[in-house]
């Protein structure tokens, strides 16, 4: 009897834990899906069903009439945002109430690695954004121009020994590995050689830190759950934190401690370090009369390698999808292909066959393709913010408390109907600027928008770019017979939005094509 006693007040216990705060949204007013204890609205979620990406925009298109849904992360409160004006207000105009991402615990307990620019909120976020703005200007993307055409040409070298195998080649791989040699030289020094070497480590860790275990979903879904009981459970886990710290580590001793002359990320990161205290007004705190309190910050190695493992985390992945999935969608369109090809074909004309930084500006239909490639399948496929103090939503009488989160849908904005007329069509003229300029500015947002935008989004296009006009400029993508023509989103999908079974393609070197120069 006392087992039995026991365990009835532990499961009432935790269904009132798992219950505490699903009422929120009907108090409030907010349709939303009725919450089931413990899982509220996420349940397909929590059993691996379908994505945080593909939930929002189911979400989205399941309530057409509302301006915001109510939804249920567990028992934690959420708001699908579905009104492109509110959208602006939360990215941009009222930044200050939602400067925070909402991927960490409001605690300070935050794991090494994830102090960096892209998972830091508050004044943490707001000190490194101030010292890392300058290593994306014009001038430092120019200047690693030439390490992406190094890469780009040993593209075109590996996918010809596989068409000359006869075999069809996993895009999503391919781009990996050149996104992957690309990081390894623009941001550690390093001739990673992943295009070449399938073993090759740097690519592992790559893989590694993507790779959504069961082990890490389950933690994801239990941090989510039970935020105060695991707030301490790390989500990359122990080893692979040892490994990105024991790796920039021996790069800093390499260089003794101080830049190398070799102008890539590592070195930015040192010279940042010798620069000594950052110091901003604050965003979270304030002086006595009101006006923002001021608070500095000293690089220390950990937070030199949390920088590092985002710019190569945040590059890897993105960019590998988006060329990939442009690549998928080109072997399907080969009206479309052949434009991207002329484009390609003409500008490389003016330009001796060399690419170049100033040839990649000029491929403007290409561009256009990419774009499109980003707006049907987004590599992130939904944006978040947590709210830091009561905020009223701008023309609506609803009021949301600090901590409650809102989520921004892109995969379901950048594909309503309502934006995009029929949306499945793959037509890049949707981004001539005269069709941009038809639609409401926040509708497209493959890099995000306001000051939380991505701060390396043109450093990634233009790395895409060249990647596919060096692949497209040798070869025409066709479909494989195992190609499916819809992908599979993966529901175990976080940030980034992957793939299950690659994208097999089979690449045909051009009739009439000589090799062309790729040189900077």
């Amino acid at each position: 009897m006392i087992v039995l006693a026991i365990a009835v007040v532990l499961l009432v216990t935790l269904y009132f834990y798992g219950t505490r705060n699903h009422n929120y949204w009907k108090e409030k007013g907010v349709v939303h899906d009725r919450p089931i204890p413990l899982f509220g609205t996420d349940t397909k979620r929590y059993l691996l069903q379908r994505s945080i990406a593909q939930m929002a925009a189911d979400t989205y298109f399941k309530y057409p009439n509302e301006r915001v849904v109510g939804y249920y992360r567990g028992s934690i409160p959420e708001l699908v945002i579905r009104d492109p004006d509110l959208v602006k207000h939360i990215l941009l105009t009222d930044f200050n109430y939602f400067y925070s991402r909402g991927l960490t615990p409001e605690h300070k307990n935050v794991e090494p690695l994830l102090r960096n620019l892209f998972f830091a909120d508050g004044d943490l976020w707001k000190l490194l954004r101030q010292r890392m703005t300058p290593a994306f200007t014009s001038g430092k993307l120019k200047a690693m121009f030439p390490l992406i055409v190094e890469r780009a040409e040993k593209l075109q070298d590996l996918t010809l020994q596989a068409t000359g195998a006869g075999r069809p080649l996993d895009a999503r791989d391919l781009m990996a590995r050149y996104t992957t040699d690309f990081i390894g030289a623009c941001g550690f020094g390093l001739d990673a050689d992943s295009l070449n070497n399938e073993d090759s480590e740097f690519r592992k860790l790559g893989f590694r830190i993507f790779d959504i275990t069961l082990k890490r979903a389950v933690t994801v879904i239990f941090k989510t759950l039970f935020p105060d009981i695991f707030k301490y459970t790390k989500f990359l886990g122990q080893e692979l934190e040892d490994d990105v710290l024991a790796l920039v580590k021996q790069i800093q001793k390499e260089r003794g401690y101080k830049p190398s002359g070799r102008n890539d990320f590592m070195d930015f990161l040192l010279e940042w370090q010798q620069r000594g205290k950052i110091i901003v007004e604050s965003l979270e705190y304030h002086n006595p009369d009101g006006s923002p309190a001021s608070v500095e910050l000293e690089i220390d190695d950990v937070l030199v390698a949390a920088q590092a493992f985002i710019f190569f985390a945040a590059g890897f992945e993105t960019s590998s999808s988006a060329t990939s999935f442009t690549l998928h969608q080109l072997a399907f369109h080969p009206e479309v292909q052949k434009k991207a090809q002329d484009n390609i074909d003409l500008v490389l004309s003016k330009h001796n066959n060399k690419l170049s930084y100033d040839a990649i500006k000029e491929m403007t239909y290409l561009d256009w393709v990419l774009l499109e490639g980003m707006r049907i399948f987004p590599s992130s496929g939904f944006l978040t913010r947590r709210c830091v103090r009561k905020y009223r939503l701008p023309g609506t009488n609803l009021t949301i408390d600090p901590g409650v989160k809102v989520c921004v849908p892109l995969v379901a904005l950048h594909n309503d109907p309502k934006y995009f007329d029929n949306p499945e069509e793959f037509r890049p003229e949707r981004f001539a600027p005269e069709e941009v300029a038809k639609r409401h500015k926040f509708v497209y947002l493959p890099f995000g928008e306001g000051p939380r935008s991505c701060i390396g989004g043109r450093l990634g296009q233009m790395q895409s770019l060249a990647g596919l006009a060096a692949v497209l400029a040798r070869f025409t993508v066709r479909p494989a017979p195992e190609t499916r023509r819809h992908l599979i989103s993966d529901p175990k999908s976080s940030i980034v939005q992957n793939i299950i079974g690659g994208i097999p393609l089979i690449f045909e070197p051009r009739e009439g094509i000589s090799k062309s120069t790729v040189e900077s």
